[in-house]
């Protein structure tokens, strides 16, 4: 997308505390006065301003409009390439975004991982996204860029070492260090309480292929695990993962995008690793039943008060020193098309749901921005949107690794 515009980023939220991690990042890693020319955004002029003098400098344009405010929206996507958003939850605060970006022509990324309302914008956007060159890409945090670049990878390579593709691929969270952010807490909580009014909501939700175009919506991929049981492929209890539903959901929108390139009978499916023996199944059994609180505890309620006081509000998060300590390691057991198996591996520093994902968002702004890119657009996924591109990027600068042995 060759348009002449005064920046090639805005950070949409800058002075919310992810966003503030995306400007940190940014001015480190890019400066302002170099290559990129990036701006930060949001609707308090003077909560900008205290982000700004506090982790980069006056040098970096800030940008006023607000959500809810079209008009102003326009005004400052007309401005710039890519938005860079870390507004949400996003079914409250994303929906005109993405509209005013569509309408620029201009691309799009946020950390969106609510499947309701990733489901609505490719119903309403899609198709006018492909007609206006707009690539608008949901899910470039830590869900679900992790799952869906890393099984982008083990395709890439299954074909470039074996000369065939990856059947099936079970991942499993082997270690995670770092919270929840407040924001995600947020979008799942919303997405939960939607699905308990909603029952199409609740459809798309426990609807394996349900980010799929309609004609595309099956396979023999199952719901996603919601109990604990015992796990051949990683030889330990497994038990559910909390962003699986929207990461499993991802990697199969990015095979149907991509033409099935993984193949039509390809699967895919998540977990979390608790370990072997008795102590094992009662850590899965343990954290299953926390998992099954927060998906089911109803708004309003005394048992989701209670459980809203064990994380953070938007905008708020751990000490720099945590999200530094941070880190997570994700193996992937693959078996191929004749049989055989083999084995990935993605790791990333940091905390996860702060540190690495901010680096992850960011990267994915850089390279809607500059790099050359697969001919593709409308809604789109991390991997079908900027593929090897992004890969590069992560393992250069986002302190991921992706490992392959056959």
């Amino acid at each position: 997308m060759n348009l002449s515009r005064e920046f090639d980023i805005i950070v949409w939220g800058a002075s919310g505390f992810t966003g503030r991690l995306v400007v940190l990042y940014l001015f480190n890693k890019y400066g302002v006065t170099g290559d990129l020319k990036w701006a930060m955004g949001g609707r308090n002029l003077i909560k900008l301003k205290k982000v700004r003098d506090e982790v980069a400098n006056k040098d970096v344009p800030l940008i006023i409009a607000d959500s809810d405010d079209k008009i102003s929206l326009m005004n400052m996507v007309n401005r710039t390439k890519v938005i860079c958003t870390t507004v949400g939850p996003y079914a409250k605060y994303g929906s005109n975004l993405v509209e005013a970006c569509i309408k620029s022509h201009i691309h799009y990324c946020d950390l969106a991982g609510e499947v309701q309302w990733i489901h609505k914008m490719i119903n309403n956007h899609h198709s006018s996204a492909k007609i206006n060159g707009s690539k608008i890409v949901h899910t470039c945090g830590f869900d679900s860029i992790p799952s869906d670049m890393g099984v982008y990878f083990i395709q890439r390579e299954s074909k470039d070492k074996k000369g065939i593709k990856a059947l099936e691929i079970k991942m499993r969270v082997a270690a995670l260090s770092g919270g929840i952010s407040g924001g995600t807490y947020a979008s799942l909580s919303r997405v939960l309480e939607e699905s308990q009014r909603d029952k199409m909501v609740y459809k798309v939700l426990i609807n394996p292929y349900g980010l799929n175009p309609l004609e595309d919506q099956f396979g023999e991929d199952k719901s996603d695990l919601k109990s604990v049981i015992f796990d051949n492929a990683s030889q330990s209890w497994i038990g559910p993962f909390v962003m699986a539903s929207i990461n499993t959901k991802v990697v199969r929108r990015s095979n149907s995008l991509s033409n099935h390139s993984y193949g039509k009978n390809f699967r895919y499916n998540e977990g979390t690793i608790f370990g072997k023996g008795l102590f094992g199944r009662i850590k899965g059994i343990i954290s299953t039943v926390l998992i099954g609180l927060i998906m089911y505890a109803k708004p309003g309620s005394l048992l989701k008060k209670v459980l809203d006081s064990f994380f953070p509000n938007p905008g708020e998060g751990p000490t720099s020193k945590k999200i530094e300590k941070g880190f997570y390691n994700l193996r992937f057991y693959i078996t191929l098309e004749d049989g055989s198996n083999a084995f990935a591996k993605v790791t990333g520093d940091m905390d996860p749901g702060y540190g690495s994902t901010s680096k992850m968002l960011a990267e994915s702004a850089v390279c809607l921005a500059k790099d050359k890119l697969p001919n593709k657009s409308g809604v789109l996924t991390p991997s079908v949107a900027m593929g090897d591109s992004l890969l590069t990027r992560l393992e250069k600068n986002a302190g991921l690794k992706f490992s392959f042995e056959s």
